[in-house]
């Protein structure tokens, strides 16, 4: 077992994300193997552009947002809008290409897992 402490852990920038702070709070360096995951906070003009359509860099993997704070929007290539409100979550399957922002007017905390 091992204790992450936020204080330990450090920001990243993921490809495409714009007014996102985020930070890889577990991973390979806590001896994960199946998946990690990150805590991102969404500022209020927030989001990440266009990705994870096949072939490109991540899409291959699984991944589930959940809101601890605020709200996010998702939109699919099909032009779906999925609104994700504060305790809920959305899981996206390999290769589904999608858009998000924060469409709730404050900070959205979000914890991101994502299967390695």
């Amino acid at each position: 077992m091992q204790v992450t402490r936020l204080e330990d852990v450090n920001e990243y920038q993921p490809p495409c994300h714009f007014g996102v702070s985020c930070l890889k709070i577990q991973g390979e360096d806590s001896g994960l193997t199946k998946f990690w995951q990150g805590l991102s906070t969404f500022s209020a003009d927030g989001g990440a552009d266009w990705q994870y359509g096949e072939g490109t860099f991540g899409a291959a993997t699984e991944k589930t947002y959940f809101v601890v704070d605020g709200q996010i929007s998702v939109e699919n290539e099909a032009g779906e809008v999925f609104v994700v409100n504060r305790l809920e979550s959305i899981s996206m399957l390999p290769n589904e290409k999608r858009k998000m922002w924060n469409s709730g007017g404050k900070d959205a905390v979000v914890l991101v897992t994502v299967s390695a």
